[in-house]
């Protein structure tokens, strides 16, 4: 009998979290949450960890930065990105920077199981037959100028010539569909 699989869940919401690790520990995973950077490096330093699922934003913070970290400790970890607030540059960077998978928010435990199951790239993804919309586009600079500066939200609104609440409001909302 092989041992289960362990996964990290990475994400500051301690609802979610808990109803994903409960779905886990049904499937046999061994499951540690963690609800910050502190939190997250520490159980990978004390345990080893197959599978991680992290958040883009925790809190304030981007988790773009934490997977180099968490690949330093374990190498062969396979990330899986978790977003609410998904864009083409979030999720270029992340798998640049190493994660397997970005999956948008609301994903469920099979959606991320899935994630972790597929290795390798879909030359049949499906491409859109019209460009996306000004709405969307502005959603995506927006996302691409929040990264560039570390999530750091006045930054961004310097860089974007708008004022911080307007900024905040528009991160509140959902991503606009294409």
């Amino acid at each position: 009998m092989k041992d289960p699989l362990s996964l990290l869940l990475i994400d500051d919401d301690p609802v979610l979290t808990q109803v994903l690790a409960r779905a886990f520990k049904r499937r046999g995973y061994q499951v540690l949450e963690a609800h910050n950077r502190a939190q997250a490096l520490e159980h990978c330093r004390q345990s080893p960890i197959d599978r991680c699922v992290l958040d883009l934003k925790i809190a304030d913070e981007s988790g773009l930065p934490l997977i180099p970290e968490l690949l330093d400790i374990h190498p062969q970890l396979n990330i899986v990105m978790l977003t609410g607030f998904s864009s083409i540059n979030t999720a270029v960077e992340a798998i640049k920077l190493g994660a397997n998978q970005y999956l948008c928010k609301p994903a469920d435990a099979n959606d991320i199981e899935q994630a972790f199951e597929k290795t390798e790239g879909d030359s049949e993804v499906y491409i859109q037959d019209t460009p996306p919309s000004v709405n969307r586009l502005e959603w995506e600079h927006i996302q691409k100028v929040l990264a560039d500066h570390d999530g750091n939200i006045s930054a961004t609104a310097r860089a974007l010539g708008m004022h911080r609440r307007t900024l905040q409001r528009k991160l509140q909302k959902k991503p606009v569909k294409n």
